[in-house]
């Protein structure tokens, strides 16, 4: 269960339920399961299915910010715009991006956006959790979008183990050799805290570690 959400009067969102800059006491605004709850139909808004929650995105995947803090409070009676800035904040993933209107999921899209190339540097290596039965194809046809419009890679071997545990209680670790894929010509593109995006793997650059 992810931890409670607490907003420091000084500081702002924060998770748990001491302020991290002034150690501060704090009643939480959010508990656990709301959060989560909160977190999934933002995901799920941002990333998928805008029109079910009657927001438009642009080309670039933003939403005005004041419109979904209205489609949160008609989908939750509990749901506010301080527990949506909580949710974004404090998301350890980095799923979301905010500037002073506007919001967007920074990855993870099935809707048709173009999420601009990151500046950010690339590791020579990443990482991708995936199920053994889909090694054969995988090897033969690299790691493909499938139902988003990206290919997603993990910064650390642990972050591709989670995501491969949510396909296969036994999840394969791929390596994606970065490095000769940027020399190549392939974008790569940092998105979130341990997410790296791109259109497509091909086979060549993958190892089983």
């Amino acid at each position: 269960m992810p931890s409670p959400v607490s907003t420091c009067p000084e500081h702002g969102p924060c998770e748990g339920t001491a302020c991290p800059v002034c150690e501060q006491s704090l009643d939480p605004t959010l508990s656990g399961s709301r959060r989560r709850q909160l977190s999934k139909f933002v995901s799920g808004t941002l990333r998928h299915f805008p029109e079910d929650a009657r927001i438009e995105l642009d080309g670039q995947g933003w939403t005005s910010f004041e419109d979904l803090v209205a489609a949160v409070e008609r989908k939750y009676d509990w749901a506010d715009e301080q527990s949506l800035q909580g949710v974004i904040t404090t998301d350890p993933k980095g799923r979301f991006e905010r500037d002073e209107t506007r919001v967007r999921a920074a990855y993870g899209h099935s809707v048709d956006i173009d999420l601009e190339t990151g500046e950010t540097p690339i590791p020579d290596t990443l990482y991708h959790g995936t199920a053994p039965r889909n090694l054969d194809s995988i090897f033969a046809e690299g790691l493909k979008p499938m139902n988003r419009q990206q290919v997603h890679l993990s910064g650390t071997v642990e972050a591709a183990q989670e995501v491969g545990a949510r396909h296969s209680g036994d999840p394969v670790i791929l390596e994606v050799d970065t490095a000769a894929m940027l020399d190549d010509g392939h974008e790569i593109t940092k998105r979130g805290h341990e997410v790296y995006t791109t259109e497509r793997v091909p086979p060549q650059f993958i190892d089983r570690q």
